[in-house]
């Protein structure tokens, strides 16, 4: 297998996981929230995560005394801790998670007891992102804070206990998904105090199809198995690998709880007639496949699950983790899909820490999908509901398809906390031995959940806010919608980086982009001497304080080699910077239409900042006349109703925003907005993200 290096401007580095005995996992615990302010009489809720076991019960003591007393507090077996009626001395006391799986791994948060709560009550949710399988469950668990009532309502979508239609959930927080997966694919979880009922916190919840599986036989991987077993359910084989070594095209591998030390390379394919070849986690546990102690092969590169050149294969709701190098010629991945082939599916995993320590020159993918052969591509390829965080991809990326892939979905994910772009669209790397065909080409990237991408502590980055949350790096005909991206170096890209190539074709609509720390969005080559951006459309986003590190990018950049573009319906809310338009070149005279767009922030009109084909100008109305831009855009409050952190950036019942824009047709504006409902109520459309 050849390594074939991710795009320019992707990211490295590690994590070292320790191991007990044998080379396994140690077992490791945490504990949330680690400091506390209490009121005398009041309570707190402590969650303590145990991981690398199947024993997940802990000891909790007050002070070092097991369920606490009087004096310091006591604390329950669920981690509910009460304050004392009287102020202690020292008013500060320590409450301690023990793993009963193991008495030396221990978790503390400190508790400050103060005599009165004059501070207002406030509420937390954890987690607050999630994805969950249909029929699947999720426990969330909402701390409340100066307050003795901690109870509280919980609602799915506004109404209490859920429906059937967006899930269910129970007074103690389990919630259930549907049977079927709602439109659109999101919901939110909120909780609500009963102390303070304006008092809430919200997760967002992503609901995903459950795997498909084919006509043939069922098989059984479990820890405690055998390869030399039959692989029936109560005579399971030992490994994966030999699994996979083993089944035919059709055939499903349950894999029981527990952690499988080892690469898995699945040289097997299913088929429209029998169906895929399906390896998930058994139903109601979670298999991991952990790489601690495993090598990387020399030059090239190695999964912890590996597919080349076969069709038809689903791996679902693995956790795939901790595979590391040094070396800057390999390369690890989670998933590795390469060659050509047709109907693959990457559902419901979680794939973390995956890593480079060489980060100046190395690589490591989190998902990768390289189209490497010609004419056969890889094609009707499905990344959906998987969870991808805390990797170090030094030049490389996060989740990628690149060279000759021809038809993909990239939806539903949540990618988080990566050192370099989140999702990635790629061409023009020498991936495909035919140049014509070395391009990511007609895709969806939908419905995902970026944030905390950024490569400002990545040397193979140069330690610059430079990574994408999404990018689009020669991708053609690709629809880019219903994303939420945030807290990305660069929320969204769209260009080509090599000499005369471009994206083409690309529409990105109906997202949400804020808090940037470069940009929202960007279009053009980073330099004179790379490729740009080609008849690609950017309409009905909403942009919300981006450029959060003053690089002076802005809301909207344009760079060179940007031909026949637009940007239009589009909600542009700056930073007290007001830098809304940044086209600092004049590589192209017209390098994209601008139109039918709102623009605010606190500054007045007078003071706006817009750069034009290189030409700056200050105050809305200057650079309308100066540029003849955005002839029919305004600058006006839009009236999200809330710029708090997070905001909601749905609009008021009299925003301006509403049946503002121009209709550009379904093909191009797309028939959901960002929360699902219809592009187009009534006869206008509404500009920004969604149709109120």
């Amino acid at each position: 297998m050849v390594l074939l290096l991710g795009c320019l401007g992707c990211g490295g580095g590690s994590q070292t996981v320790p191991t007990g005995p044998g080379g396994s996992p140690a077992v490791s615990i945490s504990l949330s929230p680690t400091t506390a302010s209490v009121s005398v009489g009041a309570s707190q809720a402590f969650v303590a995560t145990v991981q690398n076991t199947n024993n997940s019960a802990v000891t909790w003591q007050v002070n070092g005394v097991t369920g606490g007393n009087s004096t310091a507090g006591t604390i329950s077996t669920s981690g509910l801790f009460t304050a004392p009626a009287t102020l202690p001395s020292p008013a500060t006391v320590t409450v301690t998670a023990i793993s009963q799986a193991d008495s030396t791994k221990s978790a503390s948060a400190s508790v400050t007891i103060t005599s009165s709560s004059s501070a207002p009550v406030s509420i937390s949710i954890s987690p607050t992102i999630a994805s969950v399988v249909v029929s699947g469950t999720q426990t969330f668990t909402s701390t409340v804070q100066n307050t003795s009532n901690t109870a509280v309502t919980w609602q799915v979508n506004g109404v209490t206990g859920g429906s059937a239609a967006t899930g269910t959930i129970s007074s103690s927080g389990d919630y259930t998904a549907p049977s079927a997966v709602p439109t659109p694919a999101t919901v939110t979880v909120t909780a609500i105090s009963q102390a303070s009922t304006s008092v809430t916190a919200s997760a967002v919840v992503t609901i995903t199809p459950a795997a498909t599986t084919g006509t043939g036989a069922s098989f059984y991987v479990a820890t405690t198995g055998d390869d030399s077993n039959a692989g029936t359910i109560s005579s399971p084989w030992k490994t994966i690998q030999h699994a996979a070594s083993s089944v035919q095209a059709g055939d499903t591998v349950f894999v029981r709880a527990g952690t499988y030390n080892e690469s898995v390379t699945i040289a097997v394919s299913g088929s429209a007639a029998t169906g895929p070849v399906t390896f998930q986690s058994y139903t109601g546990e979670t298999a991991i496949v952990d790489g601690t102690g495993l090598s990387v092969s020399g030059n090239s590169v190695q999964g912890l699950f590996n597919i080349e050149d076969e069709s038809y294969v689903t791996i679902s709701g693995f956790v795939i983790q901790n595979y590391t190098t040094s070396s800057a010629n390999s390369t690890p991945a989670g998933i590795w899909v390469t060659g050509s082939g047709s109907n693959i599916q990457i559902l419901n995993n979680q794939v973390h820490n995956i890593t480079t320590t060489s980060e100046m020159n190395g690589n490591a993918f989190g998902i990768a999908v390289y189209g490497s052969e010609a004419p056969a591509s890889l094609s009707n390829i499905t990344v959906s509901g998987n969870t991808v965080y805390d990797c170090k991809t030094g030049n490389s990326e996060t989740v990628n398809v690149d060279g000759n892939v021809n038809g993909f979905t990239i939806s539903n994910n949540t990618v988080h906390d990566n050192d370099n772009i989140g999702i990635d669209a790629i061409g023009f790397e020498g991936v495909s031995p035919d140049p014509t065909m070395d391009f990511a080409r007609n895709g969806e990237i939908s419905g995902n959940t970026i944030y905390n991408i950024s490569a400002i502590n990545n040397p193979g980055e140069g330690n610059e806010y430079d990574a994408d949350g999404i990018y689009i790096d020669g991708g053609s005909t690709i629809v880019v919608e219903r994303n939420l991206t945030y807290a990305n170096d660069l929320n969204i890209e769209v260009a080509s980086e090599h000499s005369g190539h471009f994206a083409i074709d690309v529409i990105v609509r109906n997202n949400l982009v804020y808090f940037g720390n470069s940009v929202g969005i960007s279009i053009g080559g980073y330099a004179s001497t790379v490729g740009g951006t080609q008849n690609c459309t950017i309409v009905n986003n909403s942009l919300f304080e981006n450029d959060t590190k003053n690089t002076g990018s802005g809301e909207f950049q344009v760079q060179y080699n940007a031909t026949n573009n637009i940007f239009e319906n589009n909600i542009v809310y700056a930073s007290s910077q007001g830098l809304f338009v940044n086209n600092y070149t004049n590589s192209e005279p017209n390098p994209v239409r601008v139109d039918y767009n709102i623009y605010f922030s606190s500054l007045a009109p007078a003071s706006a900042n817009f750069l034009w084909n290189g030409t700056s100008y200050t105050g809305f109305a200057s650079y309308q006349s100066g540029s003849g831009a955005d002839s029919h855009s305004r600058y006006s409050d839009p009236l999200f109703v809330s710029t708090a952190t997070p905001p909601n950036l749905q609009v008021q019942s009299t925003s301006p925003a509403i049946s503002a824009g121009t209709n550009l047709g379904p093909n191009v504006v797309g028939t959901l907005d960002y929360a699902g409902n219809p592009r187009i109520s009534g006869t206008a459309i509404d500009i920004g993200a969604y149709e109120h």
